[in-house]
């Protein structure tokens, strides 16, 4: 059964979200912070599978807290599912590039809200479309990959986990990937396994938060065609 950490720093929002998991018979809230400080010391004693976090008004420490513990020092590290606002730009994808695994607007709907939390639990990561495109505006207005970007870990990968990489990141499916280069789907995973531990991520969110970071890819309205198979040779 998922264990599940709530962090907001208000304490009516707190109870409601306890009393939403409570009555989920396969959810199991076991305990409440009100701030990061907090939030991190619980995560560590408590070991949560997931925590449900709220990113805090501006000025608070909610980015550097969902860094701390997404990719602390004590693993096994909890997944991190943040409600983060509508309107202020960044967040998200600050967020993102801090280790969440998924991401919601703040009024989801309850079901919605405990199903992304089991998909979570699972291993999974949800963005929904809202904030996808909010992302891809966020992005459009950074500034071009430059050398602080981590270009290191982007030049670990082979020719065909870069194509691989591009095509996640552009939205395309492991069957699509997989008929497009040629490759069997568990070659496709095996490739996805292995560019997650190569960039330092956890989830494809975040693999594809690299892959526009890194500048391997640039962001589009709508799903870009998959990349070139270039001269690699299949993997079957």
């Amino acid at each position: 059964m998922p264990t599940v950490l709530i962090v907001n720093d208000q304490e009516l929002r707190r109870l409601c979200y306890h009393l939403l998991l409570d009555c989920e018979p396969d959810l199991s809230p076991v305990g409440e912070a009100a701030g990061g400080a907090e939030a991190v010391r619980m995560s560590t004693a408590l070991r949560p599978d997931v925590v449900l976090m709220h990113i805090f008004k501006p000025g608070t420490d909610s980015i550097d807290t969902v860094r701390r513990i997404a990719r602390g020092d004590s693993p096994p590290h909890p997944r991190v599912l943040v409600l983060a606002p509508v309107g202020p730009d960044g967040y998200a994808w600050a967020a993102l590039a801090a280790g969440a695994d998924a991401l919601l607007p703040e009024n989801t709907a309850p079901h919605e809200l405990t199903a992304a939390i089991r998909a979570v639990a699972a291993g999974g990561a949800v963005i929904p479309p809202g904030l996808t495109r909010q992302l891809i505006d966020t992005i459009r207005r950074r500034p071009p990959a430059s050398a602080s970007l981590p270009t290191e870990r982007l030049g670990a990968l082979t020719e065909r986990e870069r194509q691989v990489l591009a095509a996640v990141a552009s939205g395309w499916s492991t069957t699509e990937i997989a008929a497009h280069l040629s490759l069997a789907p568990t070659t496709v995973k095996s490739h996805v396994c292995r560019i997650l531990t190569k960039i330092g991520a956890r989830s494809r969110v975040q693999a594809v938060a690299f892959a526009y970071e890194s500048g391997l890819t640039e962001p589009h309205t709508t799903r870009s065609p998959l990349p070139a198979p270039g001269r690699a040779r299949p993997t079957l």
